[in-house]
């Protein structure tokens, strides 16, 4: 099982910038979520984060909102998102499940660490636990043996950036601005001192999310950041093909530029 830790020790030997892709399971369909993320680690990414749907997406923008909606559609259950870490992780790719709190609360927090590891997950990013809230589920993932990551924003304080790197094992994911997911034609100025902010707090690595959509925007942010995360430009994609397999030609096309931009 590939590691954060062995991702981000090897982009930094290699002077760039961490990938990391976001797809949710069940999308475009049960078994195409998994091919679908194997096509952006064979073009580049290091590490993918698989979206847990939700009914109640507190911090996506309508292009993964629409993803999810269709997921849920789909019929997908916890049972397949860990079914679809299971068959990422065997890529050799760092695997992570980005969630909001409520599923891993009603699953059972120790049971959902337990069978996230046993899939070969490495870790979880949770949007919505607070680090007030957030002492038993590190003590399940710990137990387990999977990392933690949460979330800070640029309206974060020190006070507030301090708290929630304390709470992170595997990275930090900085939110380049206040709102929801999605591409953007521009990376909100803020980002870069949010990273600088939050790097003052922690050795951990501060991973760049919402709105990169481009290699050139994936080059902006590798300069700045440890990794650059993008899901919605890859969603997009897989929205406006006309069919699974155009869909992952699409999203290897847009990995191989992203991952050409944080080696810039």
């Amino acid at each position: 099982m590939t590691t954060l830790q062995t991702v981000f020790a090897k982009a930094k030997a290699d002077n760039r910038a961490a990938l990391v892709g976001y797809l949710p399971a069940g999308f475009p369909s049960k078994d195409g979520a998994i091919s679908a993320a194997a096509a952006l680690v064979e073009a580049g990414c290091d590490v993918i984060e698989i979206g847990l749907p939700y009914s109640d997406p507190l911090m996506d923008g309508p292009t993964i909102q629409d993803a999810v909606h269709r997921s849920l559609l789909n019929g997908t259950r916890i049972a397949d998102v860990l079914r679809t870490v299971e068959g990422v992780a065997a890529t050799g790719a760092a695997t992570l499940v980005m969630t909001y709190w409520n599923p891993i609360d009603k699953y059972g927090a120790e049971r959902f660490a337990r069978d996230l590891a046993a899939a070969g997950g490495v870790g979880t990013i949770t949007p919505d636990l607070t680090p007030e809230e957030s002492e038993p589920w590190r003590a399940a993932s710990a137990a387990a043996g999977i990392d933690t990551v949460f979330l800070v924003a640029p309206s974060s304080t020190e006070q507030r950036i301090k708290a929630v790197v304390d709470c992170c094992t595997g990275f930090v994911y900085a939110a380049s601005l206040m709102g929801v997911t999605g591409a953007r034609e521009t990376v909100n100025v803020a980002a870069e001192g949010l990273v600088q902010r939050t790097k003052a707090h922690t050795d951990l690595p501060v991973c760049v999310g919402l709105g990169v959509g481009t290699g050139a925007q994936a080059a902006e942010v590798a300069a700045y950041a440890d990794g650059v995360i993008v899901g919605s430009a890859f969603i997009r994609r897989i929205l406006d093909a006309p069919d699974e397999a155009e869909g992952r030609a699409s999203i290897s096309a847009l990995a191989k530029e992203m991952a050409q931009g944080v080696r810039r």
